[in-house]
């Protein structure tokens, strides 16, 4: 047993060098240090029927001393990542106060968008409105319009008309006096001529012979008279 710890003790001895690159090299983890170390008990030699376990007392004080020297490390490991998680919280913190705030602004200009859409749909509304009633008012005043001008044409026709039958009756009235005039012309020359023709028929029926000279002069005289 004395040689197998010695043996051990001069291994850990003889390779300090390869313990201190290990120290360097390995990212320090104390729970797996202390499990390590456990190992390395479980690991050695039991003496039978006694309690004693025969140990290499140059890895387990190498191992202790790779834990004592590696529990400052690791305490400002986590004292660095406790600070970089407190770093961390307050940027997210931060991150999130900015997302919190462009959310806000967005949402008020979201909100003055609303507004100004609102607004502008309001005065579309009223020109749309105003337009419309500014083209019922043309198309009633367009209807008046239409209406007087169909009453005055109606007026001017009916006027026309009344002055076309007034005009045809004072010719047709023109007219009739004409030929009520050229009627009675001519029904005094065919009562002449008819005085003539019995004032002839008379004088043949009395007999009566009149010279040729006296008749041709006595003719005349009667259709001057007549």
């Amino acid at each position: 047993m004395a040689r197998r710890e010695s043996s051990n003790r001069q291994k850990a001895e003889a390779n300090p060098s390869k313990n201190k690159a290990r120290r360097q090299n390995v990212d320090f983890d104390i729970s797996v240090e202390l499990d390590q170390l456990q190992e390395m008990i479980y690991e050695s030699f039991h003496v039978p029927l006694t309690p004693w376990t025969m140990i290499d007392e140059g890895k387990i004080m190498e191992q202790i001393d790779l834990i004592y020297e590696g529990i400052p490390e690791a305490i400002s490991k986590a004292l660095r990542i406790v600070d970089r998680e407190g770093q961390i919280i307050s940027e997210a913190e931060q991150y999130a106060q900015q997302l919190v705030e462009s959310a806000q602004k967005r949402a008020a200009q979201i909100l003055d968008e609303s507004g100004i859409i609102q607004q502008a749909e309001q005065q579309a509304a009223q020109i749309r409105q105003k337009v419309q009633q500014e083209c019922e008012a043309a198309q009633e005043q367009t209807l008046a319009q239409i209406d007087q001008m169909r009453e005055g044409a109606m007026y001017d026709l009916k006027q026309i008309r009344q002055q076309t039958l007034t005009e045809c009756d004072q010719i047709q009235a023109g007219a009739d006096e004409y030929a009520e005039a050229m009627l009675s012309h001519l029904e005094q020359n065919l009562t002449d001529m008819l005085k003539v023709v019995r004032n002839g028929k008379e004088q043949i029926q009395q007999g009566a012979v009149f010279p040729h000279e006296e008749s041709s002069k006595k003719l005349p005289h009667e259709r001057k008279t007549g």
